[in-house]
């Protein structure tokens, strides 16, 4: 895996934190200095925690297992919309659902509401519906989708959780960390990091360092995807060649025992074939 690119930090200006009167002291020992009353992140923490970040996030797609991201301000939500629909992962950038880890049945059947408010699209039930009910349902399914269409195949609680914003998206993270779930996320230096498994010191409200980042975790993931499409592939390739050989294998048992077979029975048969004596 690629290490994480210094200057490109840099550029995208992952370095400028919060106001000194609005800091975090918990964030000390991520802060390099103070200019202008603005306090400056260490940026060469930020590139060892993202590379400790993208490894551990590698192995977690590698495994098969989902990252829910989760960014619901502005300069990030379209973004993180992007990046990770392009792994294949889930992620919320509405607003969270309260309830939606720890209450996450209820989630699902919200979600299952919309399946079956599609099924009817398509059997021909809104035939029969008066305008007004069809209006209705009509926005129910708009909100629904615009809530929890993103996280419409997250079958099952999420193995980790990507926040942009930790102090914003509290609310989840407090979920997070309530059952047990590894949350990685960008934190700024007005946010608290002891709740935060994974934490990647960095500015979380310019888009270049929010897109910084994200390129790097999930060009991670990606490369964890790529990696179990490829296990998967020699795994099926061994179990066919393994079958292949065991056949071979009973191939040549049969052989031989019909070798070693048929000289006896050719003794037989000459002896069932020969004149009795008179």
């Amino acid at each position: 895996m690629a290490r994480t690119n210094f200057e490109q930090l840099l550029e995208a200006g992952c370095h400028f934190g919060h106001m000194k009167r609005k800091w975090n002291p918990a964030m000390a020992p991520y802060i390099f200095m103070e200019r202008n009353g603005i306090h400056i992140i260490d940026l060469h923490k930020t590139v060892e925690k993202i590379d400790e970040a993208a490894e551990a996030m590698k192995q977690i797609a590698r495994s098969g297992r989902k990252i829910l991201f989760v960014a619901t301000k502005k300069q990030a939500k379209e973004l993180v919309a992007e990046k990770a629909a392009s792994v294949g992962m889930p992620f919320v950038n509405e607003r969270w659902p309260g309830g939606m880890l720890t209450n996450f049945a209820t989630i699902r059947k919200a979600v299952k509401k919309m399946a079956t408010i599609d099924k009817m699209t398509q059997d021909g039930t809104f035939s029969n519906l008066s305008k007004r009910e069809l209006l209705q349902i009509t926005r129910q399914r708009a909100k629904l989708e615009k809530n929890l269409g993103s996280i419409a195949d997250l079958v099952r609680l999420p193995s980790a959780l990507f926040v942009v914003d930790v102090m914003k998206e509290n609310i989840a993270v407090h979920e997070a960390n309530r059952l047990g779930i590894p949350v990685f996320g960008i934190v700024d230096t007005n946010s608290d990091p002891r709740n935060i498994d994974f934490v990647i010191p960095a500015n979380d409200d310019a888009t270049k360092s929010v897109e910084a980042i994200l390129d790097a975790v999930c060009g991670a993931i990606a490369e964890g995807l790529e990696e179990r499409k490829v296990e998967k592939a020699d795994a099926e390739a061994a179990e066919a060649q393994a079958e292949a050989e065991a056949g071979e294998g009973k191939g040549r048992r049969r052989r031989t025992r019909t070798r070693i077979e048929t000289p006896a029975e050719e003794a037989t048969s000459a002896t069932e074939e020969a004149p009795a004596a008179e």
